[in-house]
This record gives structure tokens, sequence and C-alpha cells, in this order.
């Protein structure tokens, strides 16, 4: 599992669902769909209709990846921080029972209100 605490992941930046879908694919439950994908130089997160999928890929040729499954219904709180004139960047805290918290951080063209509500769609 990705270790959230001492992680530092680098912006986040929309990118086609395309792009992490063959990856993650194998994993979906019946229905499950991706809403939205992001990615920072190698890694990414993917929101489905289920959970947030974050991938850590590893190694020199990127042939290994570690896959963190993080359900909505585990959320207990969040937190969206956006962009400002001189803070570029938006942030989603989200807050997990048996977790803590983890913490995303997106360049300044992501609309983070929209992930808010896609995650207050599936928490609330």
């Amino acid at each position: 599992m990705i270790d959230f605490k001492n992680a530092s992941f680098l912006k986040l930046k929309p990118v086609p669902d395309q792009n992490f879908l063959p990856m993650v694919q194998g994993m979906f439950t019946s229905g499950e769909e991706v809403i939205q994908s992001f990615q920072s130089i190698r890694d990414g997160i993917v929101f489905t209709t289920k959970r947030i999928i974050a991938i850590n890929v590893q190694g020199l040729t990127g042939k290994k990846k570690d896959f963190s499954c993080l359900p909505y219904s585990k959320i207990q709180a969040f937190s969206v921080e956006t962009a400002g004139v001189l803070d570029l960047d938006s942030e989603l805290e989200l807050w997990f029972s048996g977790l803590g918290k983890v913490k995303f951080e997106f360049t300044s063209n992501c609309n983070v209100q929209e992930i808010c509500r896609m995650i207050s769609d599936r928490v609330l």
C-alpha cells in the first residue's frame, strides 16, 4: 500500500481515462465505471463510481505498480482548497476510517469543486 503519510505526490493533472483504464479495469466490480483520471509524472489516481484508486508506478521500467483502493464508504470527512493568486495548486484532503488522512495536490486547471461535488454525491 502507498504510504500516504510520507508520500510526496506531484501535482496531478486531468488526463484521458484511457491512460489508466487498461491498468485498473480488471479490478472493477459489477457496474463500476471511471469518472475521472489524474496523473503526475508517472503516478496517478482514478476516481470510479465506487472508489478512488491510487496508482504508484515503481522501478526504472515502470512495470511494477502498486494499487491502493480507497472506497468512498470509508471517507469520514474531506476538505478542498482551491487555487489562489499566488498559490496555484488545489488540494483535496480525505480522512478515511482506519487509514487517516490522504492528500492529493492538483494543478490549477483542475476543477476541485467538481471533484468535491462528486465525492459528496457518494459520501453524504
